[in-house]
């Protein structure tokens, strides 16, 4: 084997000699936030669905419905946040994190079409509008917002997840909704005029939109192995650059484990010579204090040459034995990194 292929990981933190863990526990416990915003909202759509009935009122059987799909948004969730706990395994080597991005889309789309429905819903109220008994419809909206306040405020100390950012989105957007049907009820009251309860009802719909946007975003990006919100990529190839010895950096990718988690690989090219673990240690370090990347992999080539390739890799370009023992790239597995294929044998 070429000294030119030898293969470090920057993971000070192992188990042993050879074995090095790639997960780590999710940020926060929302379990008991979770478990009780479920219980509370079940029992609200109840009581909103049959008082929506008994009044009447469109409004609040919309705003029942639409509690309806955040309970499921929550569940959700928080289904994402108990896989995101579990172990590694051969098969899923970053355990099942990748889950609370899943869950945070699944949060977004649902949020959008849930407000989708209630759009429609105010759009054939304008057209035909129709009498409500406005006091109930008060009542009962305001114990939504307390309920759904409540709920919000027990995920609010989670924004840098993007799964409790979800959670978060769905309960304020309902307290914003239930203050609307309140509002509205109020407006009928004074006024009789029963146009204005749908025409707010779109109103908080958009602003429910414009909220939900960056949400569907992000998590699309991160769905698709896009970089994390918050790493310019240039940056981190800045830095890397910028390591003593290093001359050149290529086969850079940056990707997201979970809504809380990044990971990096990059070949980094030495022609000086392997620095050593003390090396690795502080790039990882660096890496993780100024990036917020906890999993990085780097593959040391000690091969002259320090000019630019691109995505070319010199190692590529060994002859067929040696490119197959030393660095077949194609099927280069940089432990759970999206590219697939058959893993590289490299040893130090």
């Amino acid at each position: 084997m070429t000294p030119s292929s030898r293969k470090m990981q920057a993971h000070p933190h192992s188990n042993g000699p050879s074995h090095h863990r790639h997960g780590h526990p999710p940020a926060g416990g929302h379990g008991r936030a979770f478990a009780i915003g479920i219980a509370l909202n079940l029992i609200f759509v109840a009581v909103e669905a049959f008082y929506g009935w008994l009044a009447d009122s469109m409004a609040l059987l919309s705003d029942a419905g639409h509690n309806l799909s955040d309970v499921l948004g929550l569940a959700l969730a928080w289904g994402a946040a108990v896989l995101a706990g579990r172990r590694r395994t051969e098969r899923f080597t970053y355990g099942l994190r990748s889950g609370s991005i899943l869950a945070a889309l699944f949060n977004a789309l649902l949020l959008l079409a849930a407000t989708g429905g209630i759009a429609w819903e105010s759009v054939q109220r304008l057209i035909e509008p129709a009498p409500v008994a406005a006091g109930l419809m008060m009542a009962v909206a305001g114990i939504g917002i307390l309920v759904n306040g409540f709920t919000a405020f027990l995920f609010m100390g989670g924004h840098h997840d993007l799964n409790i950012r979800g959670a978060f989105l769905h309960m304020a957007a309902d307290a914003a909704v239930s203050l609307g049907v309140v509002l509205g009820g109020l407006a009928i009251l004074w006024t009789g005029a029963a146009w204005i309860d749908p025409a707010l009802s779109l109103a908080i719909a958009a602003v429910i939109v414009w909220g939900t946007w960056g949400l569907l975003r992000q998590s699309l990006a991160l769905s698709l192995h896009g970089v994390p919100g918050g790493i310019a990529l240039s940056e981190v190839r800045t830095a890397l650059e910028g390591m003593p010895g290093v001359s050149g950096v290529h086969h850079l990718h940056v990707w997201a484990v979970s809504t809380t988690e990044a990971a990096l690989t990059a070949h980094l090219v030495m022609p000086g010579g392997h620095p050593g673990d003390p090396f690795l240690i502080e790039a990882r370090r660096s890496l993780k204090e100024r990036f917020g990347i906890g999993h990085s992999t780097l593959q040391v080539e000690v091969h002259a040459g320090g000019h630019d390739h691109g995505d070319d890799c010199p190692l590529d370009r060994q002859s067929p034995h040696s490119q197959d023992q030393d660095h077949d790239h194609e099927g280069h597995d940089h432990g759970g990194h999206p590219h697939g294929g058959r893993p590289s044998r490299l040893s130090p």
